[in-house]
């Protein structure tokens, strides 16, 4: 098969041997297991050394669809300021403000009202309130921390509605996801739903013989009337669903609303919320040098201490956690701006210049890699990659990376290969796209830089692209 991408190889070995004469038979290798990969797949692979000497470049300068790899940009801002972000992090909180109960987020990405909840619960605000005050009246959902931008540009409507593209909000909880439990019923009966009361349920599923679960779940944006329809077989194990939350300070206000009146607090008015709207100020190219300075919130009756955010950080690289990504980008952008999208990618684009990356390298629309505006280049990646692996803070982040064949998104992957335990890496996965950028160590005990990305595989085939990418880095790290 005929590859469709120019091949711009370098190969610059680690063992001393001329480069005349060790390219051809890698450069073959490479190209045979690239060629396993689907038809009209479009590849972009950059490997270097930590010192950014190239080893072997395909398409390095070309631009490919990130997906998750946009996370790595993310929480490496992150981390290059983690120390002030830190000191200004702050917990969800309550106030009361001419009668109504005011919920306060401030960022913070782990507020749970999970049963067994450890720490950081809504519960404990509700404990707090319930032990100074008998009565309130509306309680209000307050996310204004940042501007309300609840979807970042170029993510799919249709991701509106599932937990992958639940909106984002200064006030979260429980990670902006609500679960459903469907559970067999007789055959020909509908099936018994156990949810949330925040959503309406219409369920129009229906029991089957055998043990085959096909269940489609619709929801308009915006709205609380959740359809479930299809079936599921007498014989099924419950099947578990997980739905986005569109308006999240909403969503927390009204869950509080149940955890006070649980605890004898009476609620004589409703949920209401308080957003702020998206502002030119908000526009580091609109405005003029930094945001005007918000005046200070009233006293917290109660309020929940920071988490540290390295822990986020493990997360949102580990899990691929697009909420907490998407969250962590607004945390850097109000440490110097106002907490929008577009602060975060001045943010952004001032540490990727400091980190020697080029213009037109790279453009990210959001924090997570959900938009599809989003570009990047192999070489922009192990630019980056290099460049964190020489900072203090290098190995810390290196640590919140997948781990191939033991955990994250890697988990299985890599499994019973010679890369098992021994390559750290970012995947990313959209609509006909596939990447995967960290660092890997040789047979020799070397560790190279690497990004490899797939862009344009036909329906179906993303799986193959991936595998062919496996097989090459399995490849690379026994030739070195």
């Amino acid at each position: 098969m005929r590859l469709a991408f120019p091949l711009l190889a370098l190969v610059l070995p680690l063992t001393g041997v001329a480069a005349q004469e060790a390219a051809p038979p890698l450069q073959v290798r490479i190209e045979r297991q690239l060629a396993q990969g689907p038809a009209g797949a479009r590849y972009g692979l950059l490997v270097a050394t930590l010192e950014g000497e190239p080893i072997i470049a395909i398409a390095p300068d070309q631009r490919f669809i990130p997906a998750s790899n946009t996370k790595m940009f993310t929480t490496a801002a992150a981390y290059a300021d983690l120390p002030a972000l830190d000191r200004a992090a702050q917990g969800t909180g309550v106030r009361i403000e001419q009668g109504d109960l005011i919920l306060e987020g401030r960022g913070d990405a782990r507020l749970s009202s999970a049963e067994d909840c450890a720490s950081d619960c809504l519960q404990t605000l509700a404990d707090a309130i319930a032990a100074k005050i008998r009565q309130v009246r509306h309680i209000v959902g307050d996310d204004s921390w940042f501007p309300d931008e609840r979807w970042g540009p170029g993510m799919s409507w249709n991701n509106i509605q599932s937990r992958y593209g639940t909106g984002i909000s200064a006030l979260t909880l429980d990670d902006n996801e609500l679960a459903a439990t469907v559970i067999p019923g007789a055959i020909g009966a509908r099936p018994a739903i156990k949810a949330s009361t925040y959503y309406a349920i219409d369920n129009r599923i229906t029991t089957v013989p055998g043990k085959v679960a096909a269940i489609v779940a619709d929801r308009a944006p915006n709205s609380r009337l959740l359809r479930l329809t299809g079936t599921i077989g007498a014989e099924a194990q419950p099947v578990s669903l997980h739905f986005g939350v569109d308006d999240p300070a909403h969503h927390a206000a009204w869950r509080l609303s149940e955890l006070l009146r649980a605890r004898g607090v009476r609620v004589d008015g409703d949920i209401q919320t308080r957003h702020r709207p998206l502002a030119p100020a908000d526009d580091p190219t609109i405005r003029k040098g930094a945001p005007a300075a918000r005046p200070p919130a009233p006293d917290m009756v109660a309020q929940l201490p920071a988490l540290p955010l390295a822990d986020d950080m493990r997360i949102i690289n580990k899990q691929s956690q697009n909420l907490h990504a998407e969250l962590m980008l607004r945390r850097v952008s109000r440490a110097t701006g106002s907490g929008s999208i577009s602060d975060g990618q001045a943010a952004l684009h001032r540490l990727m210049a400091q980190a020697g990356l080029t213009e037109g390298s790279y453009s990210f629309a959001d924090g997570s890699g959900m938009s599809s505006y989003n570009r990047m280049t192999p070489r922009a990646a192990v630019t980056l990659l290099a460049w964190i692996a020489r900072q203090p803070w290098g190995m810390a982040w290196r640590e919140t990376l997948p781990i191939a064949g033991q955990d994250g998104t890697l988990r299985n992957r890599f499994k019973g290969t010679t890369l098992e335990g021994r390559l750290f890496a970012k995947t990313g996965s959209l609509n006909a796209s596939r990447a995967l950028s960290g660092y890997l160590v040789t047979k020799s005990g070397r560790t190279l830089v690497f990004s490899a990305l797939a862009n344009d595989m036909p329906d179906g085939t993303d799986a193959q692209a991936s595998d062919a990418v496996d097989r090459i880095l399995v490849e690379i790290a026994g030739a070195f």
